[in-house]
């Protein structure tokens, strides 16, 4: 076991989850490597030390260059506002330190672009964060459909619906200002996302994106509400993506469905530790879909419970990136998500976004 420097850029609600994350997943998967919590950086002296303190950092920075530059600082986990990672990843990678960055990969798709570029002319270790699609049932089902166990795919949905600003008179908030804040890049990239992993590359898209509330209480709404978009995938199949901010009742409404020619697959994040299989076999009369609780012959769900259906979180799913990050540090090779598939899911976006605007099928300029 070796100690290994980690610095976090960001001490927020991601720079909390990774700083616990990389705290626990030594002793919960045994890792080759050991994170040692080195420096967090924050926009502010104050706040630095505040996280410093809560989180067990060994210093703390209000500038992250000095975090990217120090060191004993040798990965770098960037858990800052979208608009500031390309600059981060850039300086990490030019000294070859490791980088996992938070999803969106950038505010903008030339940024996403040129810290792909960066990324692959380093050969650094790059990792994007989408925590949910990481969930032992959300990696089962990547290996069912390997396996052929619905059959040939020939439908998709999936859904990322949550209720945060569904109430007209919840306050203005940055949330409600610039698109990188919006549905678009907030939640849509989690079910866009989901849509490559188990389905591959996405073709074309015909879209729509709305913003349901345009004033609230101290401002103007400047970003989109919910989007729906229909797809076509490489493979021909069609399908359909949902993401929003107003669903009313919807708290964690990451779903989907799969049909294929000899079964279905059903999933929702809010039962996050279930898979719902039918199988078209057997009788009619006795054929239903089958509720599969995770256990410990799932991916990466024994290391925390050996209790079958006793259940995995949220928390759990950035452990399960972190020992993904550490992994890919100690073997020398990238493990998926990279950075080229941040970029794949900003290519999407950026397609829904044109085809919103010319009300017409787009085609994912991918590069």
């Amino acid at each position: 076991m070796d100690k290994f420097g980690i610095g976090i850029v960001g001490g927020g609600y991601m720079g909390k989850a990774h700083s616990v994350a990389m705290s626990s997943v030594g002793a919960i998967f045994d890792t080759e490597l050991r994170p040692s919590l080195e420096m967090i950086a924050a926009s502010s002296k104050e706040s630095a030390q505040h996280y410093r303190q809560k989180f067990g950092f060994a210093r703390a920075a209000d500038d992250w260059q000095m975090l990217v530059e120090d060191p004993k600082v040798e990965a770098i986990v960037i858990a800052s506002p979208q608009a500031t990672h390309r600059a981060i990843a850039e300086a990490a990678m030019a000294l070859g330190k490791p980088v996992f960055c938070e999803k969106p990969l950038a505010d903008t798709i030339d940024d996403a672009r040129a810290m792909v570029a960066a990324a692959e002319a380093s050969g650094v270790i790059n990792m994007i964060g989408f925590n949910y699609i990481r969930t032992p049932a959300s990696q089962f089902v990547r290996t069912l459909l390997a396996d052929g166990a619905i059959g040939d795919v020939t439908w998709f949905r999936g859904e990322h619906t949550e209720d945060f600003l569904a109430n007209p008179r919840e306050p203005h908030n940055w949330r409600c200002d610039g698109m990188a804040n919006g549905n678009m890049g907030d939640l849509a990239p989690h079910p866009i996302n989901a849509a490559l992993a188990l389905m591959g590359p996405i073709a074309e898209v015909m879209a729509e994106v709305e913003t349901v509330h345009r004033e609230r209480p101290g401002g103007a709404v400047t970003n989109d509400d919910h989007a729906q978009i229909m797809c076509r995938f490489a493979s021909g199949v069609k399908g359909h993506i949902y993401s929003s901010r107003v669903a009313t009742g919807r708290k964690m409404g990451y779903a989907y469905e799969i049909h294929g020619t000899k079964g279905a697959i059903r999933f929702d994040q809010e039962d996050q530790n279930a898979v719902w299989l039918y199988r078209a076999e057997g009788a009619e009369a006795t054929r239903g879909f089958t509720k599969i609780l995770t256990g410990p012959t799932h991916p990466d769900y024994e290391p925390f419970c050996l209790g079958p259906g006793h259940g995995t979180g949220y928390q759990d799913q950035i452990i399960i990136e972190a020992k993904d990050f550490l992994t890919a540090i100690a073997s020398g090779q990238s493990i998926w998500p990279t950075f080229r598939d941040g970029l794949a899911v900003a290519e999407v976006v950026e397609a829904v976004l044109a085809s919103a605007q010319n009300g017409a099928w787009t085609p994912v300029v991918q590069v």
